[in-house]
């Protein structure tokens, strides 16, 4: 199978923004969070003999990463081009049109993969965006919230995603799609080499 320019410019566009996306969330939960932070925070000062209130540790590790949060927001900006640039493949570029009835079981199953795969990317970025944009679209906070946990909810499908599509592409190169991966970052096939 001949991968186009076009979408192999998306393909690898939209990896590294997701992988950013991805990135930013497990530093905010990690290295970064600030439940953990503030505490490190209260205890450090306090054995330097200052002592500070644990609203104001906290308001100090969010203002710590801060910064770092900015980036999930161009990446969701950028993930909301990628979007609607996929779409656009859809009805422009004709070379990952298959017939869904002809393929053979194994394809039909990652083809649903994939179909999992953009619809939760089309809800990753309107949901982000609605999450961003609450109040100014006037959501009760509650609504807010049910969005929120939905959000990060769908976002364990790209925790389960990423492995496997990368274990997965690297097992099908190995034995019956030999040259699949160098197709996706040169475009030429197995005969072509």
């Amino acid at each position: 199978m001949k991968y186009t320019a076009s979408f192999r410019i998306w393909h690898w566009l939209n990896a590294i923004v997701v992988l950013g996306l991805v990135g930013t969330v497990l530093l905010r939960k990690g290295f970064l969070s600030y439940r953990t932070n503030s505490e490190i925070i209260m205890t450090k000062l306090s054995d330097i003999g200052v002592e500070i209130f644990k609203e104001d540790a906290v308001t100090i590790a969010k203002a710590i990463r801060a910064e770092m949060w900015e980036w999930h927001l161009i990446l969701g900006y950028a993930l909301a081009f990628l979007v609607l640039y996929r779409i656009a493949l859809i009805f422009f570029d004709k070379s990952k049109r298959e017939d869904f009835g002809s393929l053979e079981f194994h394809k039909k199953g990652v083809k649903v993969l994939y179909y999992i795969l953009y619809a939760a990317l089309i809800f990753m970025t309107i949901s982000g965006f609605v999450l961003y944009l609450h109040e100014e679209l006037g959501l009760a906070d509650a609504t807010a919230k049910s969005i929120k946990e939905l959000h990060e909810l769908v976002y364990n499908y790209f925790l389960l995603f990423i492995p496997l599509h990368v274990a997965g592409v690297v097992v099908a190169d190995i034995r019956e799609e030999h040259g699949i991966i160098s197709t996706m970052i040169n475009g030429k096939t197995k005969n072509n080499f």
